[in-house]
């Protein structure tokens, strides 16, 4: 019942956002979301991603093929997210876990696109040596790396652990990755330097970031809880993705290098989340949420804005809700609260795996 609670509670934090329905404002908002109405963008909610890979890759020159890494592509908006990108002659790098579900994913690819480019690679999100493992194979290969989207996502209802010993929500929707950009923003800055085309980091996140108080965000609190709420554990791993796009998006401009990172609310999905609870409340439920729910194609298709769309290559570090930039909570917007989140996870990292051995460091 976890999961159901966690996507209606999605749904009333939408709603308490708007606060006053009759503030002109939030009332717009509203509207334009209900019914679909494109915002600045020219898109809406309403937008499919296959809508969005047929007006951008348009703009794309007819000899380059870009190469994207998409998480959480075996099953959901990532599936949906790594199939149209295929569809537009991108080729497909798939980690996952599950490899048979990655297998099915390329099959139903490759059916529908028989030129489609896809890879498979194991990966555990939750496992630095893992992560490890997979980059060092990845970048054994010398292909070139355009498009890094990093969507997979955990909710856990009770308190786990990774291999690593962080609680398992915050290692695999933020901790892992970290991990993964860091390890492959080399080849990205390389990548978009030789070919001259922007490389785009989509962190996908969640409305539910703002539920978090400056109170409940204490680093090593997140790494190893005294008490555990599934729901908010989750609203803090996708609020520290957020302010992960922030701190490196400073980081990559003050390096001048042509790469951004921005962060996305795909919306709330019809997914089979309450597949394991028929009944009279549930339905009921799910019913009356229904207006408030994308279709997949339509929750993939933010993802797909920001990883191709020409029209905000000079934007980094921002969050996009239905296609078009949008405004995250005052939290996830602290840049000073970025870059110390940052600093952190850095120097975790640091320790658990880019310390030098020990005979180098006596060398040096």
């Amino acid at each position: 019942m976890c999961s159901v609670y966690l996507m209606f509670s999605t749904i009333v934090t939408i709603i308490l956002n708007c606060k006053v329905l009759f503030l002109a404002p939030m009332m717009k908002e509203t509207l334009r979301y209900l019914a679909g109405i494109a915002g600045p963008s020219g898109y809406g909610s309403k937008t499919t991603a296959e809508e969005i890979a047929r007006d951008c890759c348009g703009s794309m020159p007819a000899d380059s093929q870009l190469t994207a890494i998409v998480t959480g592509a075996t099953s959901g908006i990532g599936a949906e997210t790594a199939r149209v990108l295929a569809k537009k002659g991108v080729k497909i790098i798939i980690p996952a876990r599950n490899l048979r579900k990655a297998e099915i994913v390329k099959e139903n690819i490759r059916k529908e696109n028989p030129e489609s480019e896809v890879t498979i690679m194991e990966i555990d999100l939750s496992s630095f040596s893992s992560i490890q493992t997979f980059c060092s194979d990845f970048l054994s290969s010398r292909s070139p790396l355009h498009i890094l989207i990093n969507n997979a996502g955990k909710y856990s209802h009770k308190l786990e652990f990774s291999e690593d010993k962080f609680e398992l929500t915050f290692a695999t929707n933020y901790l892992g990755h970290f991990v993964l950009t860091e390890m492959l923003l080399g080849k990205m800055v390389e990548t978009a330097s030789e070919t001259g085309i922007q490389g785009r980091i989509v962190n996908v996140t969640s409305v539910i970031h703002s539920w978090v108080k400056t109170s409940d965000f204490c680093f090593t609190e997140l790494l190893n809880p005294k008490s555990y709420n599934g729901t908010l554990a989750y609203a803090q791993s996708k609020l520290a993705n957020i302010l992960h796009a922030k701190e490196l998006a400073r980081q990559l401009k003050a390096r001048h290098a042509n790469v951004t990172i921005n962060a996305v609310h795909p919306g709330i999905v019809k997914t089979e989340i309450v597949r394991d609870y028929r009944g009279f409340f549930t339905d009921s439920l799910y019913f009356m949420a229904s207006k408030l729910l994308k279709s997949i194609s339509q929750g993939a298709a933010t993802t797909c804005y920001v990883a191709l769309s020409p029209h905000i290559a000079c934007l980094s570090g921002r969050y996009f809700v239905d296609c078009n930039e949008s405004r995250c909570s005052d939290l996830a917007n602290d840049e000073i609260e970025a870059r110390k989140l940052w600093n952190q996870t850095r120097a975790l990292i640091q320790r658990r795996l880019l310390q030098p051995p020990v005979e180098a460091s006596v060398t040096n």
